[in-house]
């Protein structure tokens, strides 16, 4: 599954290649799942929602990377990379671009200003990543 935009990230250091593993797969999809389904619920406020959202498109995000055998130890990075794991589209990149800095905000300098659209559109996004990820299929041809 190996894809050269990626090999030449590891070439220069940004991404691990490693060959990837069906347990830690399926729960970080497990993983990212649950989030998701929690982050649509409504009566969360925006903030927990938001969190949420953002944690479970973080792992599904890492599924798809370590489904292709990469690992990366930068979030940032681990969504750039969906463009060459699941095909995502730049509109859909952009609100997890614009998540990651909203969430960097609130983790290093305790501002987290998120409004109910953005939570939408996070969750929208995150909802295509899983889906995407569910396409994949089992690992390295492990059966499911």
């Amino acid at each position: 599954m190996p894809l050269p935009p990626l090999d030449n990230l590891v070439h220069i250091g940004q991404l691990k290649a490693e060959p990837p593993a069906q347990a830690e797969f399926d729960g970080l999809v497990r993983s990212g799942r649950v989030r998701l389904a929690d982050a649509a619920n409504v009566e969360l406020s925006p903030e927990s929602r938001f969190d949420l959202a953002y944690n479970a498109a973080h792992a599904l995000s890492l599924a798809a990377l370590r489904w292709h055998g990469y690992r990366s130890e930068n979030r940032y990075q681990v969504f750039q990379c969906l463009t060459h794991t699941l095909g995502l589209e730049a509109v859909q990149w952009r609100v997890l671009n614009q998540a990651h800095r909203k969430r960097n905000l609130a983790e290093y300098e305790g501002d987290l200003d998120v409004d109910d659209a953005l939570v939408e559109a996070l969750v929208r996004a995150t909802r295509t990543v899983a889906e995407r990820v569910a396409a994949l299929g089992p690992v390295d041809g492990a059966v499911p």
